[in-house]
């Protein structure tokens, strides 16, 4: 199954033209077995570090995360026999608590005042107390690199010329590498980052606009920069299933928001937007009501 990983589907959104000249496409990563693009980064690492003799089987491996790397992590260790620590912040998505549980792993609840900043620091100090092996998503280079290698090269080879791209920033790794291997083929292409307005009560990392500047983001890569509320965000990813069929994700939603305000300042040209995971794991909470409602409260919790 682990060679399901990768070569997602890219498609036109063909219910979403607002002009003649100007189409957008969306590459699918929740096709990804686990249902994300996080799949691709946690199995190029671990098996970096195999390859570098740092695991074995029967190791613990701990990383931090808001959701879909914790996923991908358990998924891929039930397949390489591993045992699995995840540090998680408070108020995530309420289903992300149960599919973990299901799949075995271990879960280290922080504060979410803590955000992703306080996860990180505990799961490195429990690979260093415990002996674990830490991931580290957020600065290891090997993300960057698997979304230049990968991601990217499915891209350059589906022969599109992308002249706007719209990434979910998250850890930097996929907004950078993709930046990196789409402007070797148009150097004048617009790179466009995506991220999450938070509520009072989730402090500190999840955005740039509260202090947290992930280090594998290159600025120098970023053309434009979008904050999306979670109700826009949701609404957005509601609408993608009511028009194309396709349940993604809330990130995705973001995404598409974005990407349909830079198509109305466009005459033409080709969006690509990265839907980096499915939307089935968001079903239990379901938040369609309250985005609806553009209840504010929806901005604390970790959606994406």
């Amino acid at each position: 199954v682990l060679d399901l990983v990768g070569n997602t589907p890219l498609i036109e959104l063909v219910h979403f033209k607002s002009k003649p000249d100007v189409r957008i496409f969306a590459k699918l990563e929740g096709q990804n077995p686990s249902g994300s693009i996080k799949d691709r980064i946690v199995l190029a690492m671990v098996e970096e570090a195999e390859r570098q003799g740092i695991i074995n089987v029967g190791d613990t491996i701990v990383e931090a995360s808001s959701g879909n790397t914790a996923i991908s992590l358990a998924f891929i260790a039930k397949q390489k026999g591993y045992s699995v620590q995840v540090v998680i912040p408070g108020e995530v998505a309420p289903s992300i608590g149960d599919l973990l549980k299901l799949y075995g792993a271990k879960i280290t609840w922080c504060e979410p005042v803590a955000g992703m900043k306080g996860a990180i620091d505990i799961a490195k100090e429990m690979a260093h107390k415990s002996g674990f092996h830490y991931l580290g998503q957020f600065d290891n280079n090997i993300n960057l690199q698997t979304h230049y290698h990968t991601t990217g090269r499915e891209i350059v080879e589906t022969g599109l010329k992308v002249d706007v791209l719209v990434v979910g920033i998250g850890t930097g790794g996929t907004i950078t590498g993709l930046s990196n291997r789409l402007r070797e083929v148009n150097p004048d292409i617009s790179v466009i980052g995506v991220e999450p307005r938070l509520g009072e009560s989730l402090q500190g990392l999840r955005s740039l606009s509260e202090g947290y500047v992930p280090p594998l983001l290159d600025f120098d890569s970023l053309d434009g920069r979008f904050l999306v509320d979670s109700a826009t965000a949701i609404e957005s990813a509601r609408t993608i299933t009511e028009k194309e069929g396709i349940l993604a994700g809330v990130s995705s939603g973001a995404v598409l928001n974005v990407g349909l305000r830079i198509a109305e300042r466009r005459d033409s040209g080709n969006i690509l937007l990265m839907f980096s995971d499915g939307g089935w794991k968001y079903l239990p909470a379901s938040p369609w009501e309250a985005a609806l409602a553009g209840k504010e409260s929806l901005d604390d919790i970790h959606w994406w």
